[in-house]
């Protein structure tokens, strides 16, 4: 029975101590994001969808549906394999675990999806930017249940709000 004991005390640990590095895992509804990506998104074959925070991958489920490359970053490994696991016979459909604060967005990015808290969602914008810089093209960023201080969205729906991430030109010398 302490084995028992042990085994769910580690998985709540380890769950805790996710939600200190992101936001805790809350399961998306497989509806509100088909809604989402139909109204704001139209994604498609040549498009690459980055989930951060995948949790068990219904967002990437949904975007592989729509002919997308969809590739989720998810720091819990329960939920990686959880993904993984229910993702099994979706062709186009990765789990990674990956921590998305060190982790280089693919060149192939075009659409970032995050459900970020309030305390990390203007750093989460910022890094999708510095991506965008980095690969030198724009990069759609959908933000669930949060917008954007001082961004202002290129559409919304209902709890979603899509964002226009272009690179940023530097000044020449």
């Amino acid at each position: 029975m302490n084995i028992v004991y042990g085994v769910i005390g580690g998985i709540v640990a380890l769950f805790f101590l996710v939600v200190l590095r992101g936001a805790p895992y809350l399961p998306s509804r497989r509806k509100d994001v088909a809604l989402a990506f139909d109204e704001l998104y139209p994604l498609g074959s040549t498009d690459t969808l980055i989930d951060i925070g995948s949790g068990d991958g219904v967002v990437l489920r949904q975007a592989a549906a729509r002919g997308a490359r969809a590739i989720g970053f998810e720091i819990n490994p329960i939920l990686v394999i959880l993904s993984r696991l229910l993702s099994l016979r979706r062709p186009g459909v990765q789990t990674k675990w990956r921590d998305f604060w060190l982790t280089p967005l693919p060149p192939e990015t075009t659409v970032v999806y995050v459900f970020g808290e309030s305390r990390d969602i203007v750093k989460m914008a910022a890094r999708v930017q510095s991506e965008a810089n980095r690969l030198h093209k724009t990069i759609w960023l959908i933000s669930y249940a949060f917008d954007i201080p001082g961004l202002q969205p290129t559409r919304s729906f209902r709890a979603h709000f899509l964002y226009k991430m272009s690179p940023l030109q530097s000044a020449k010398p």
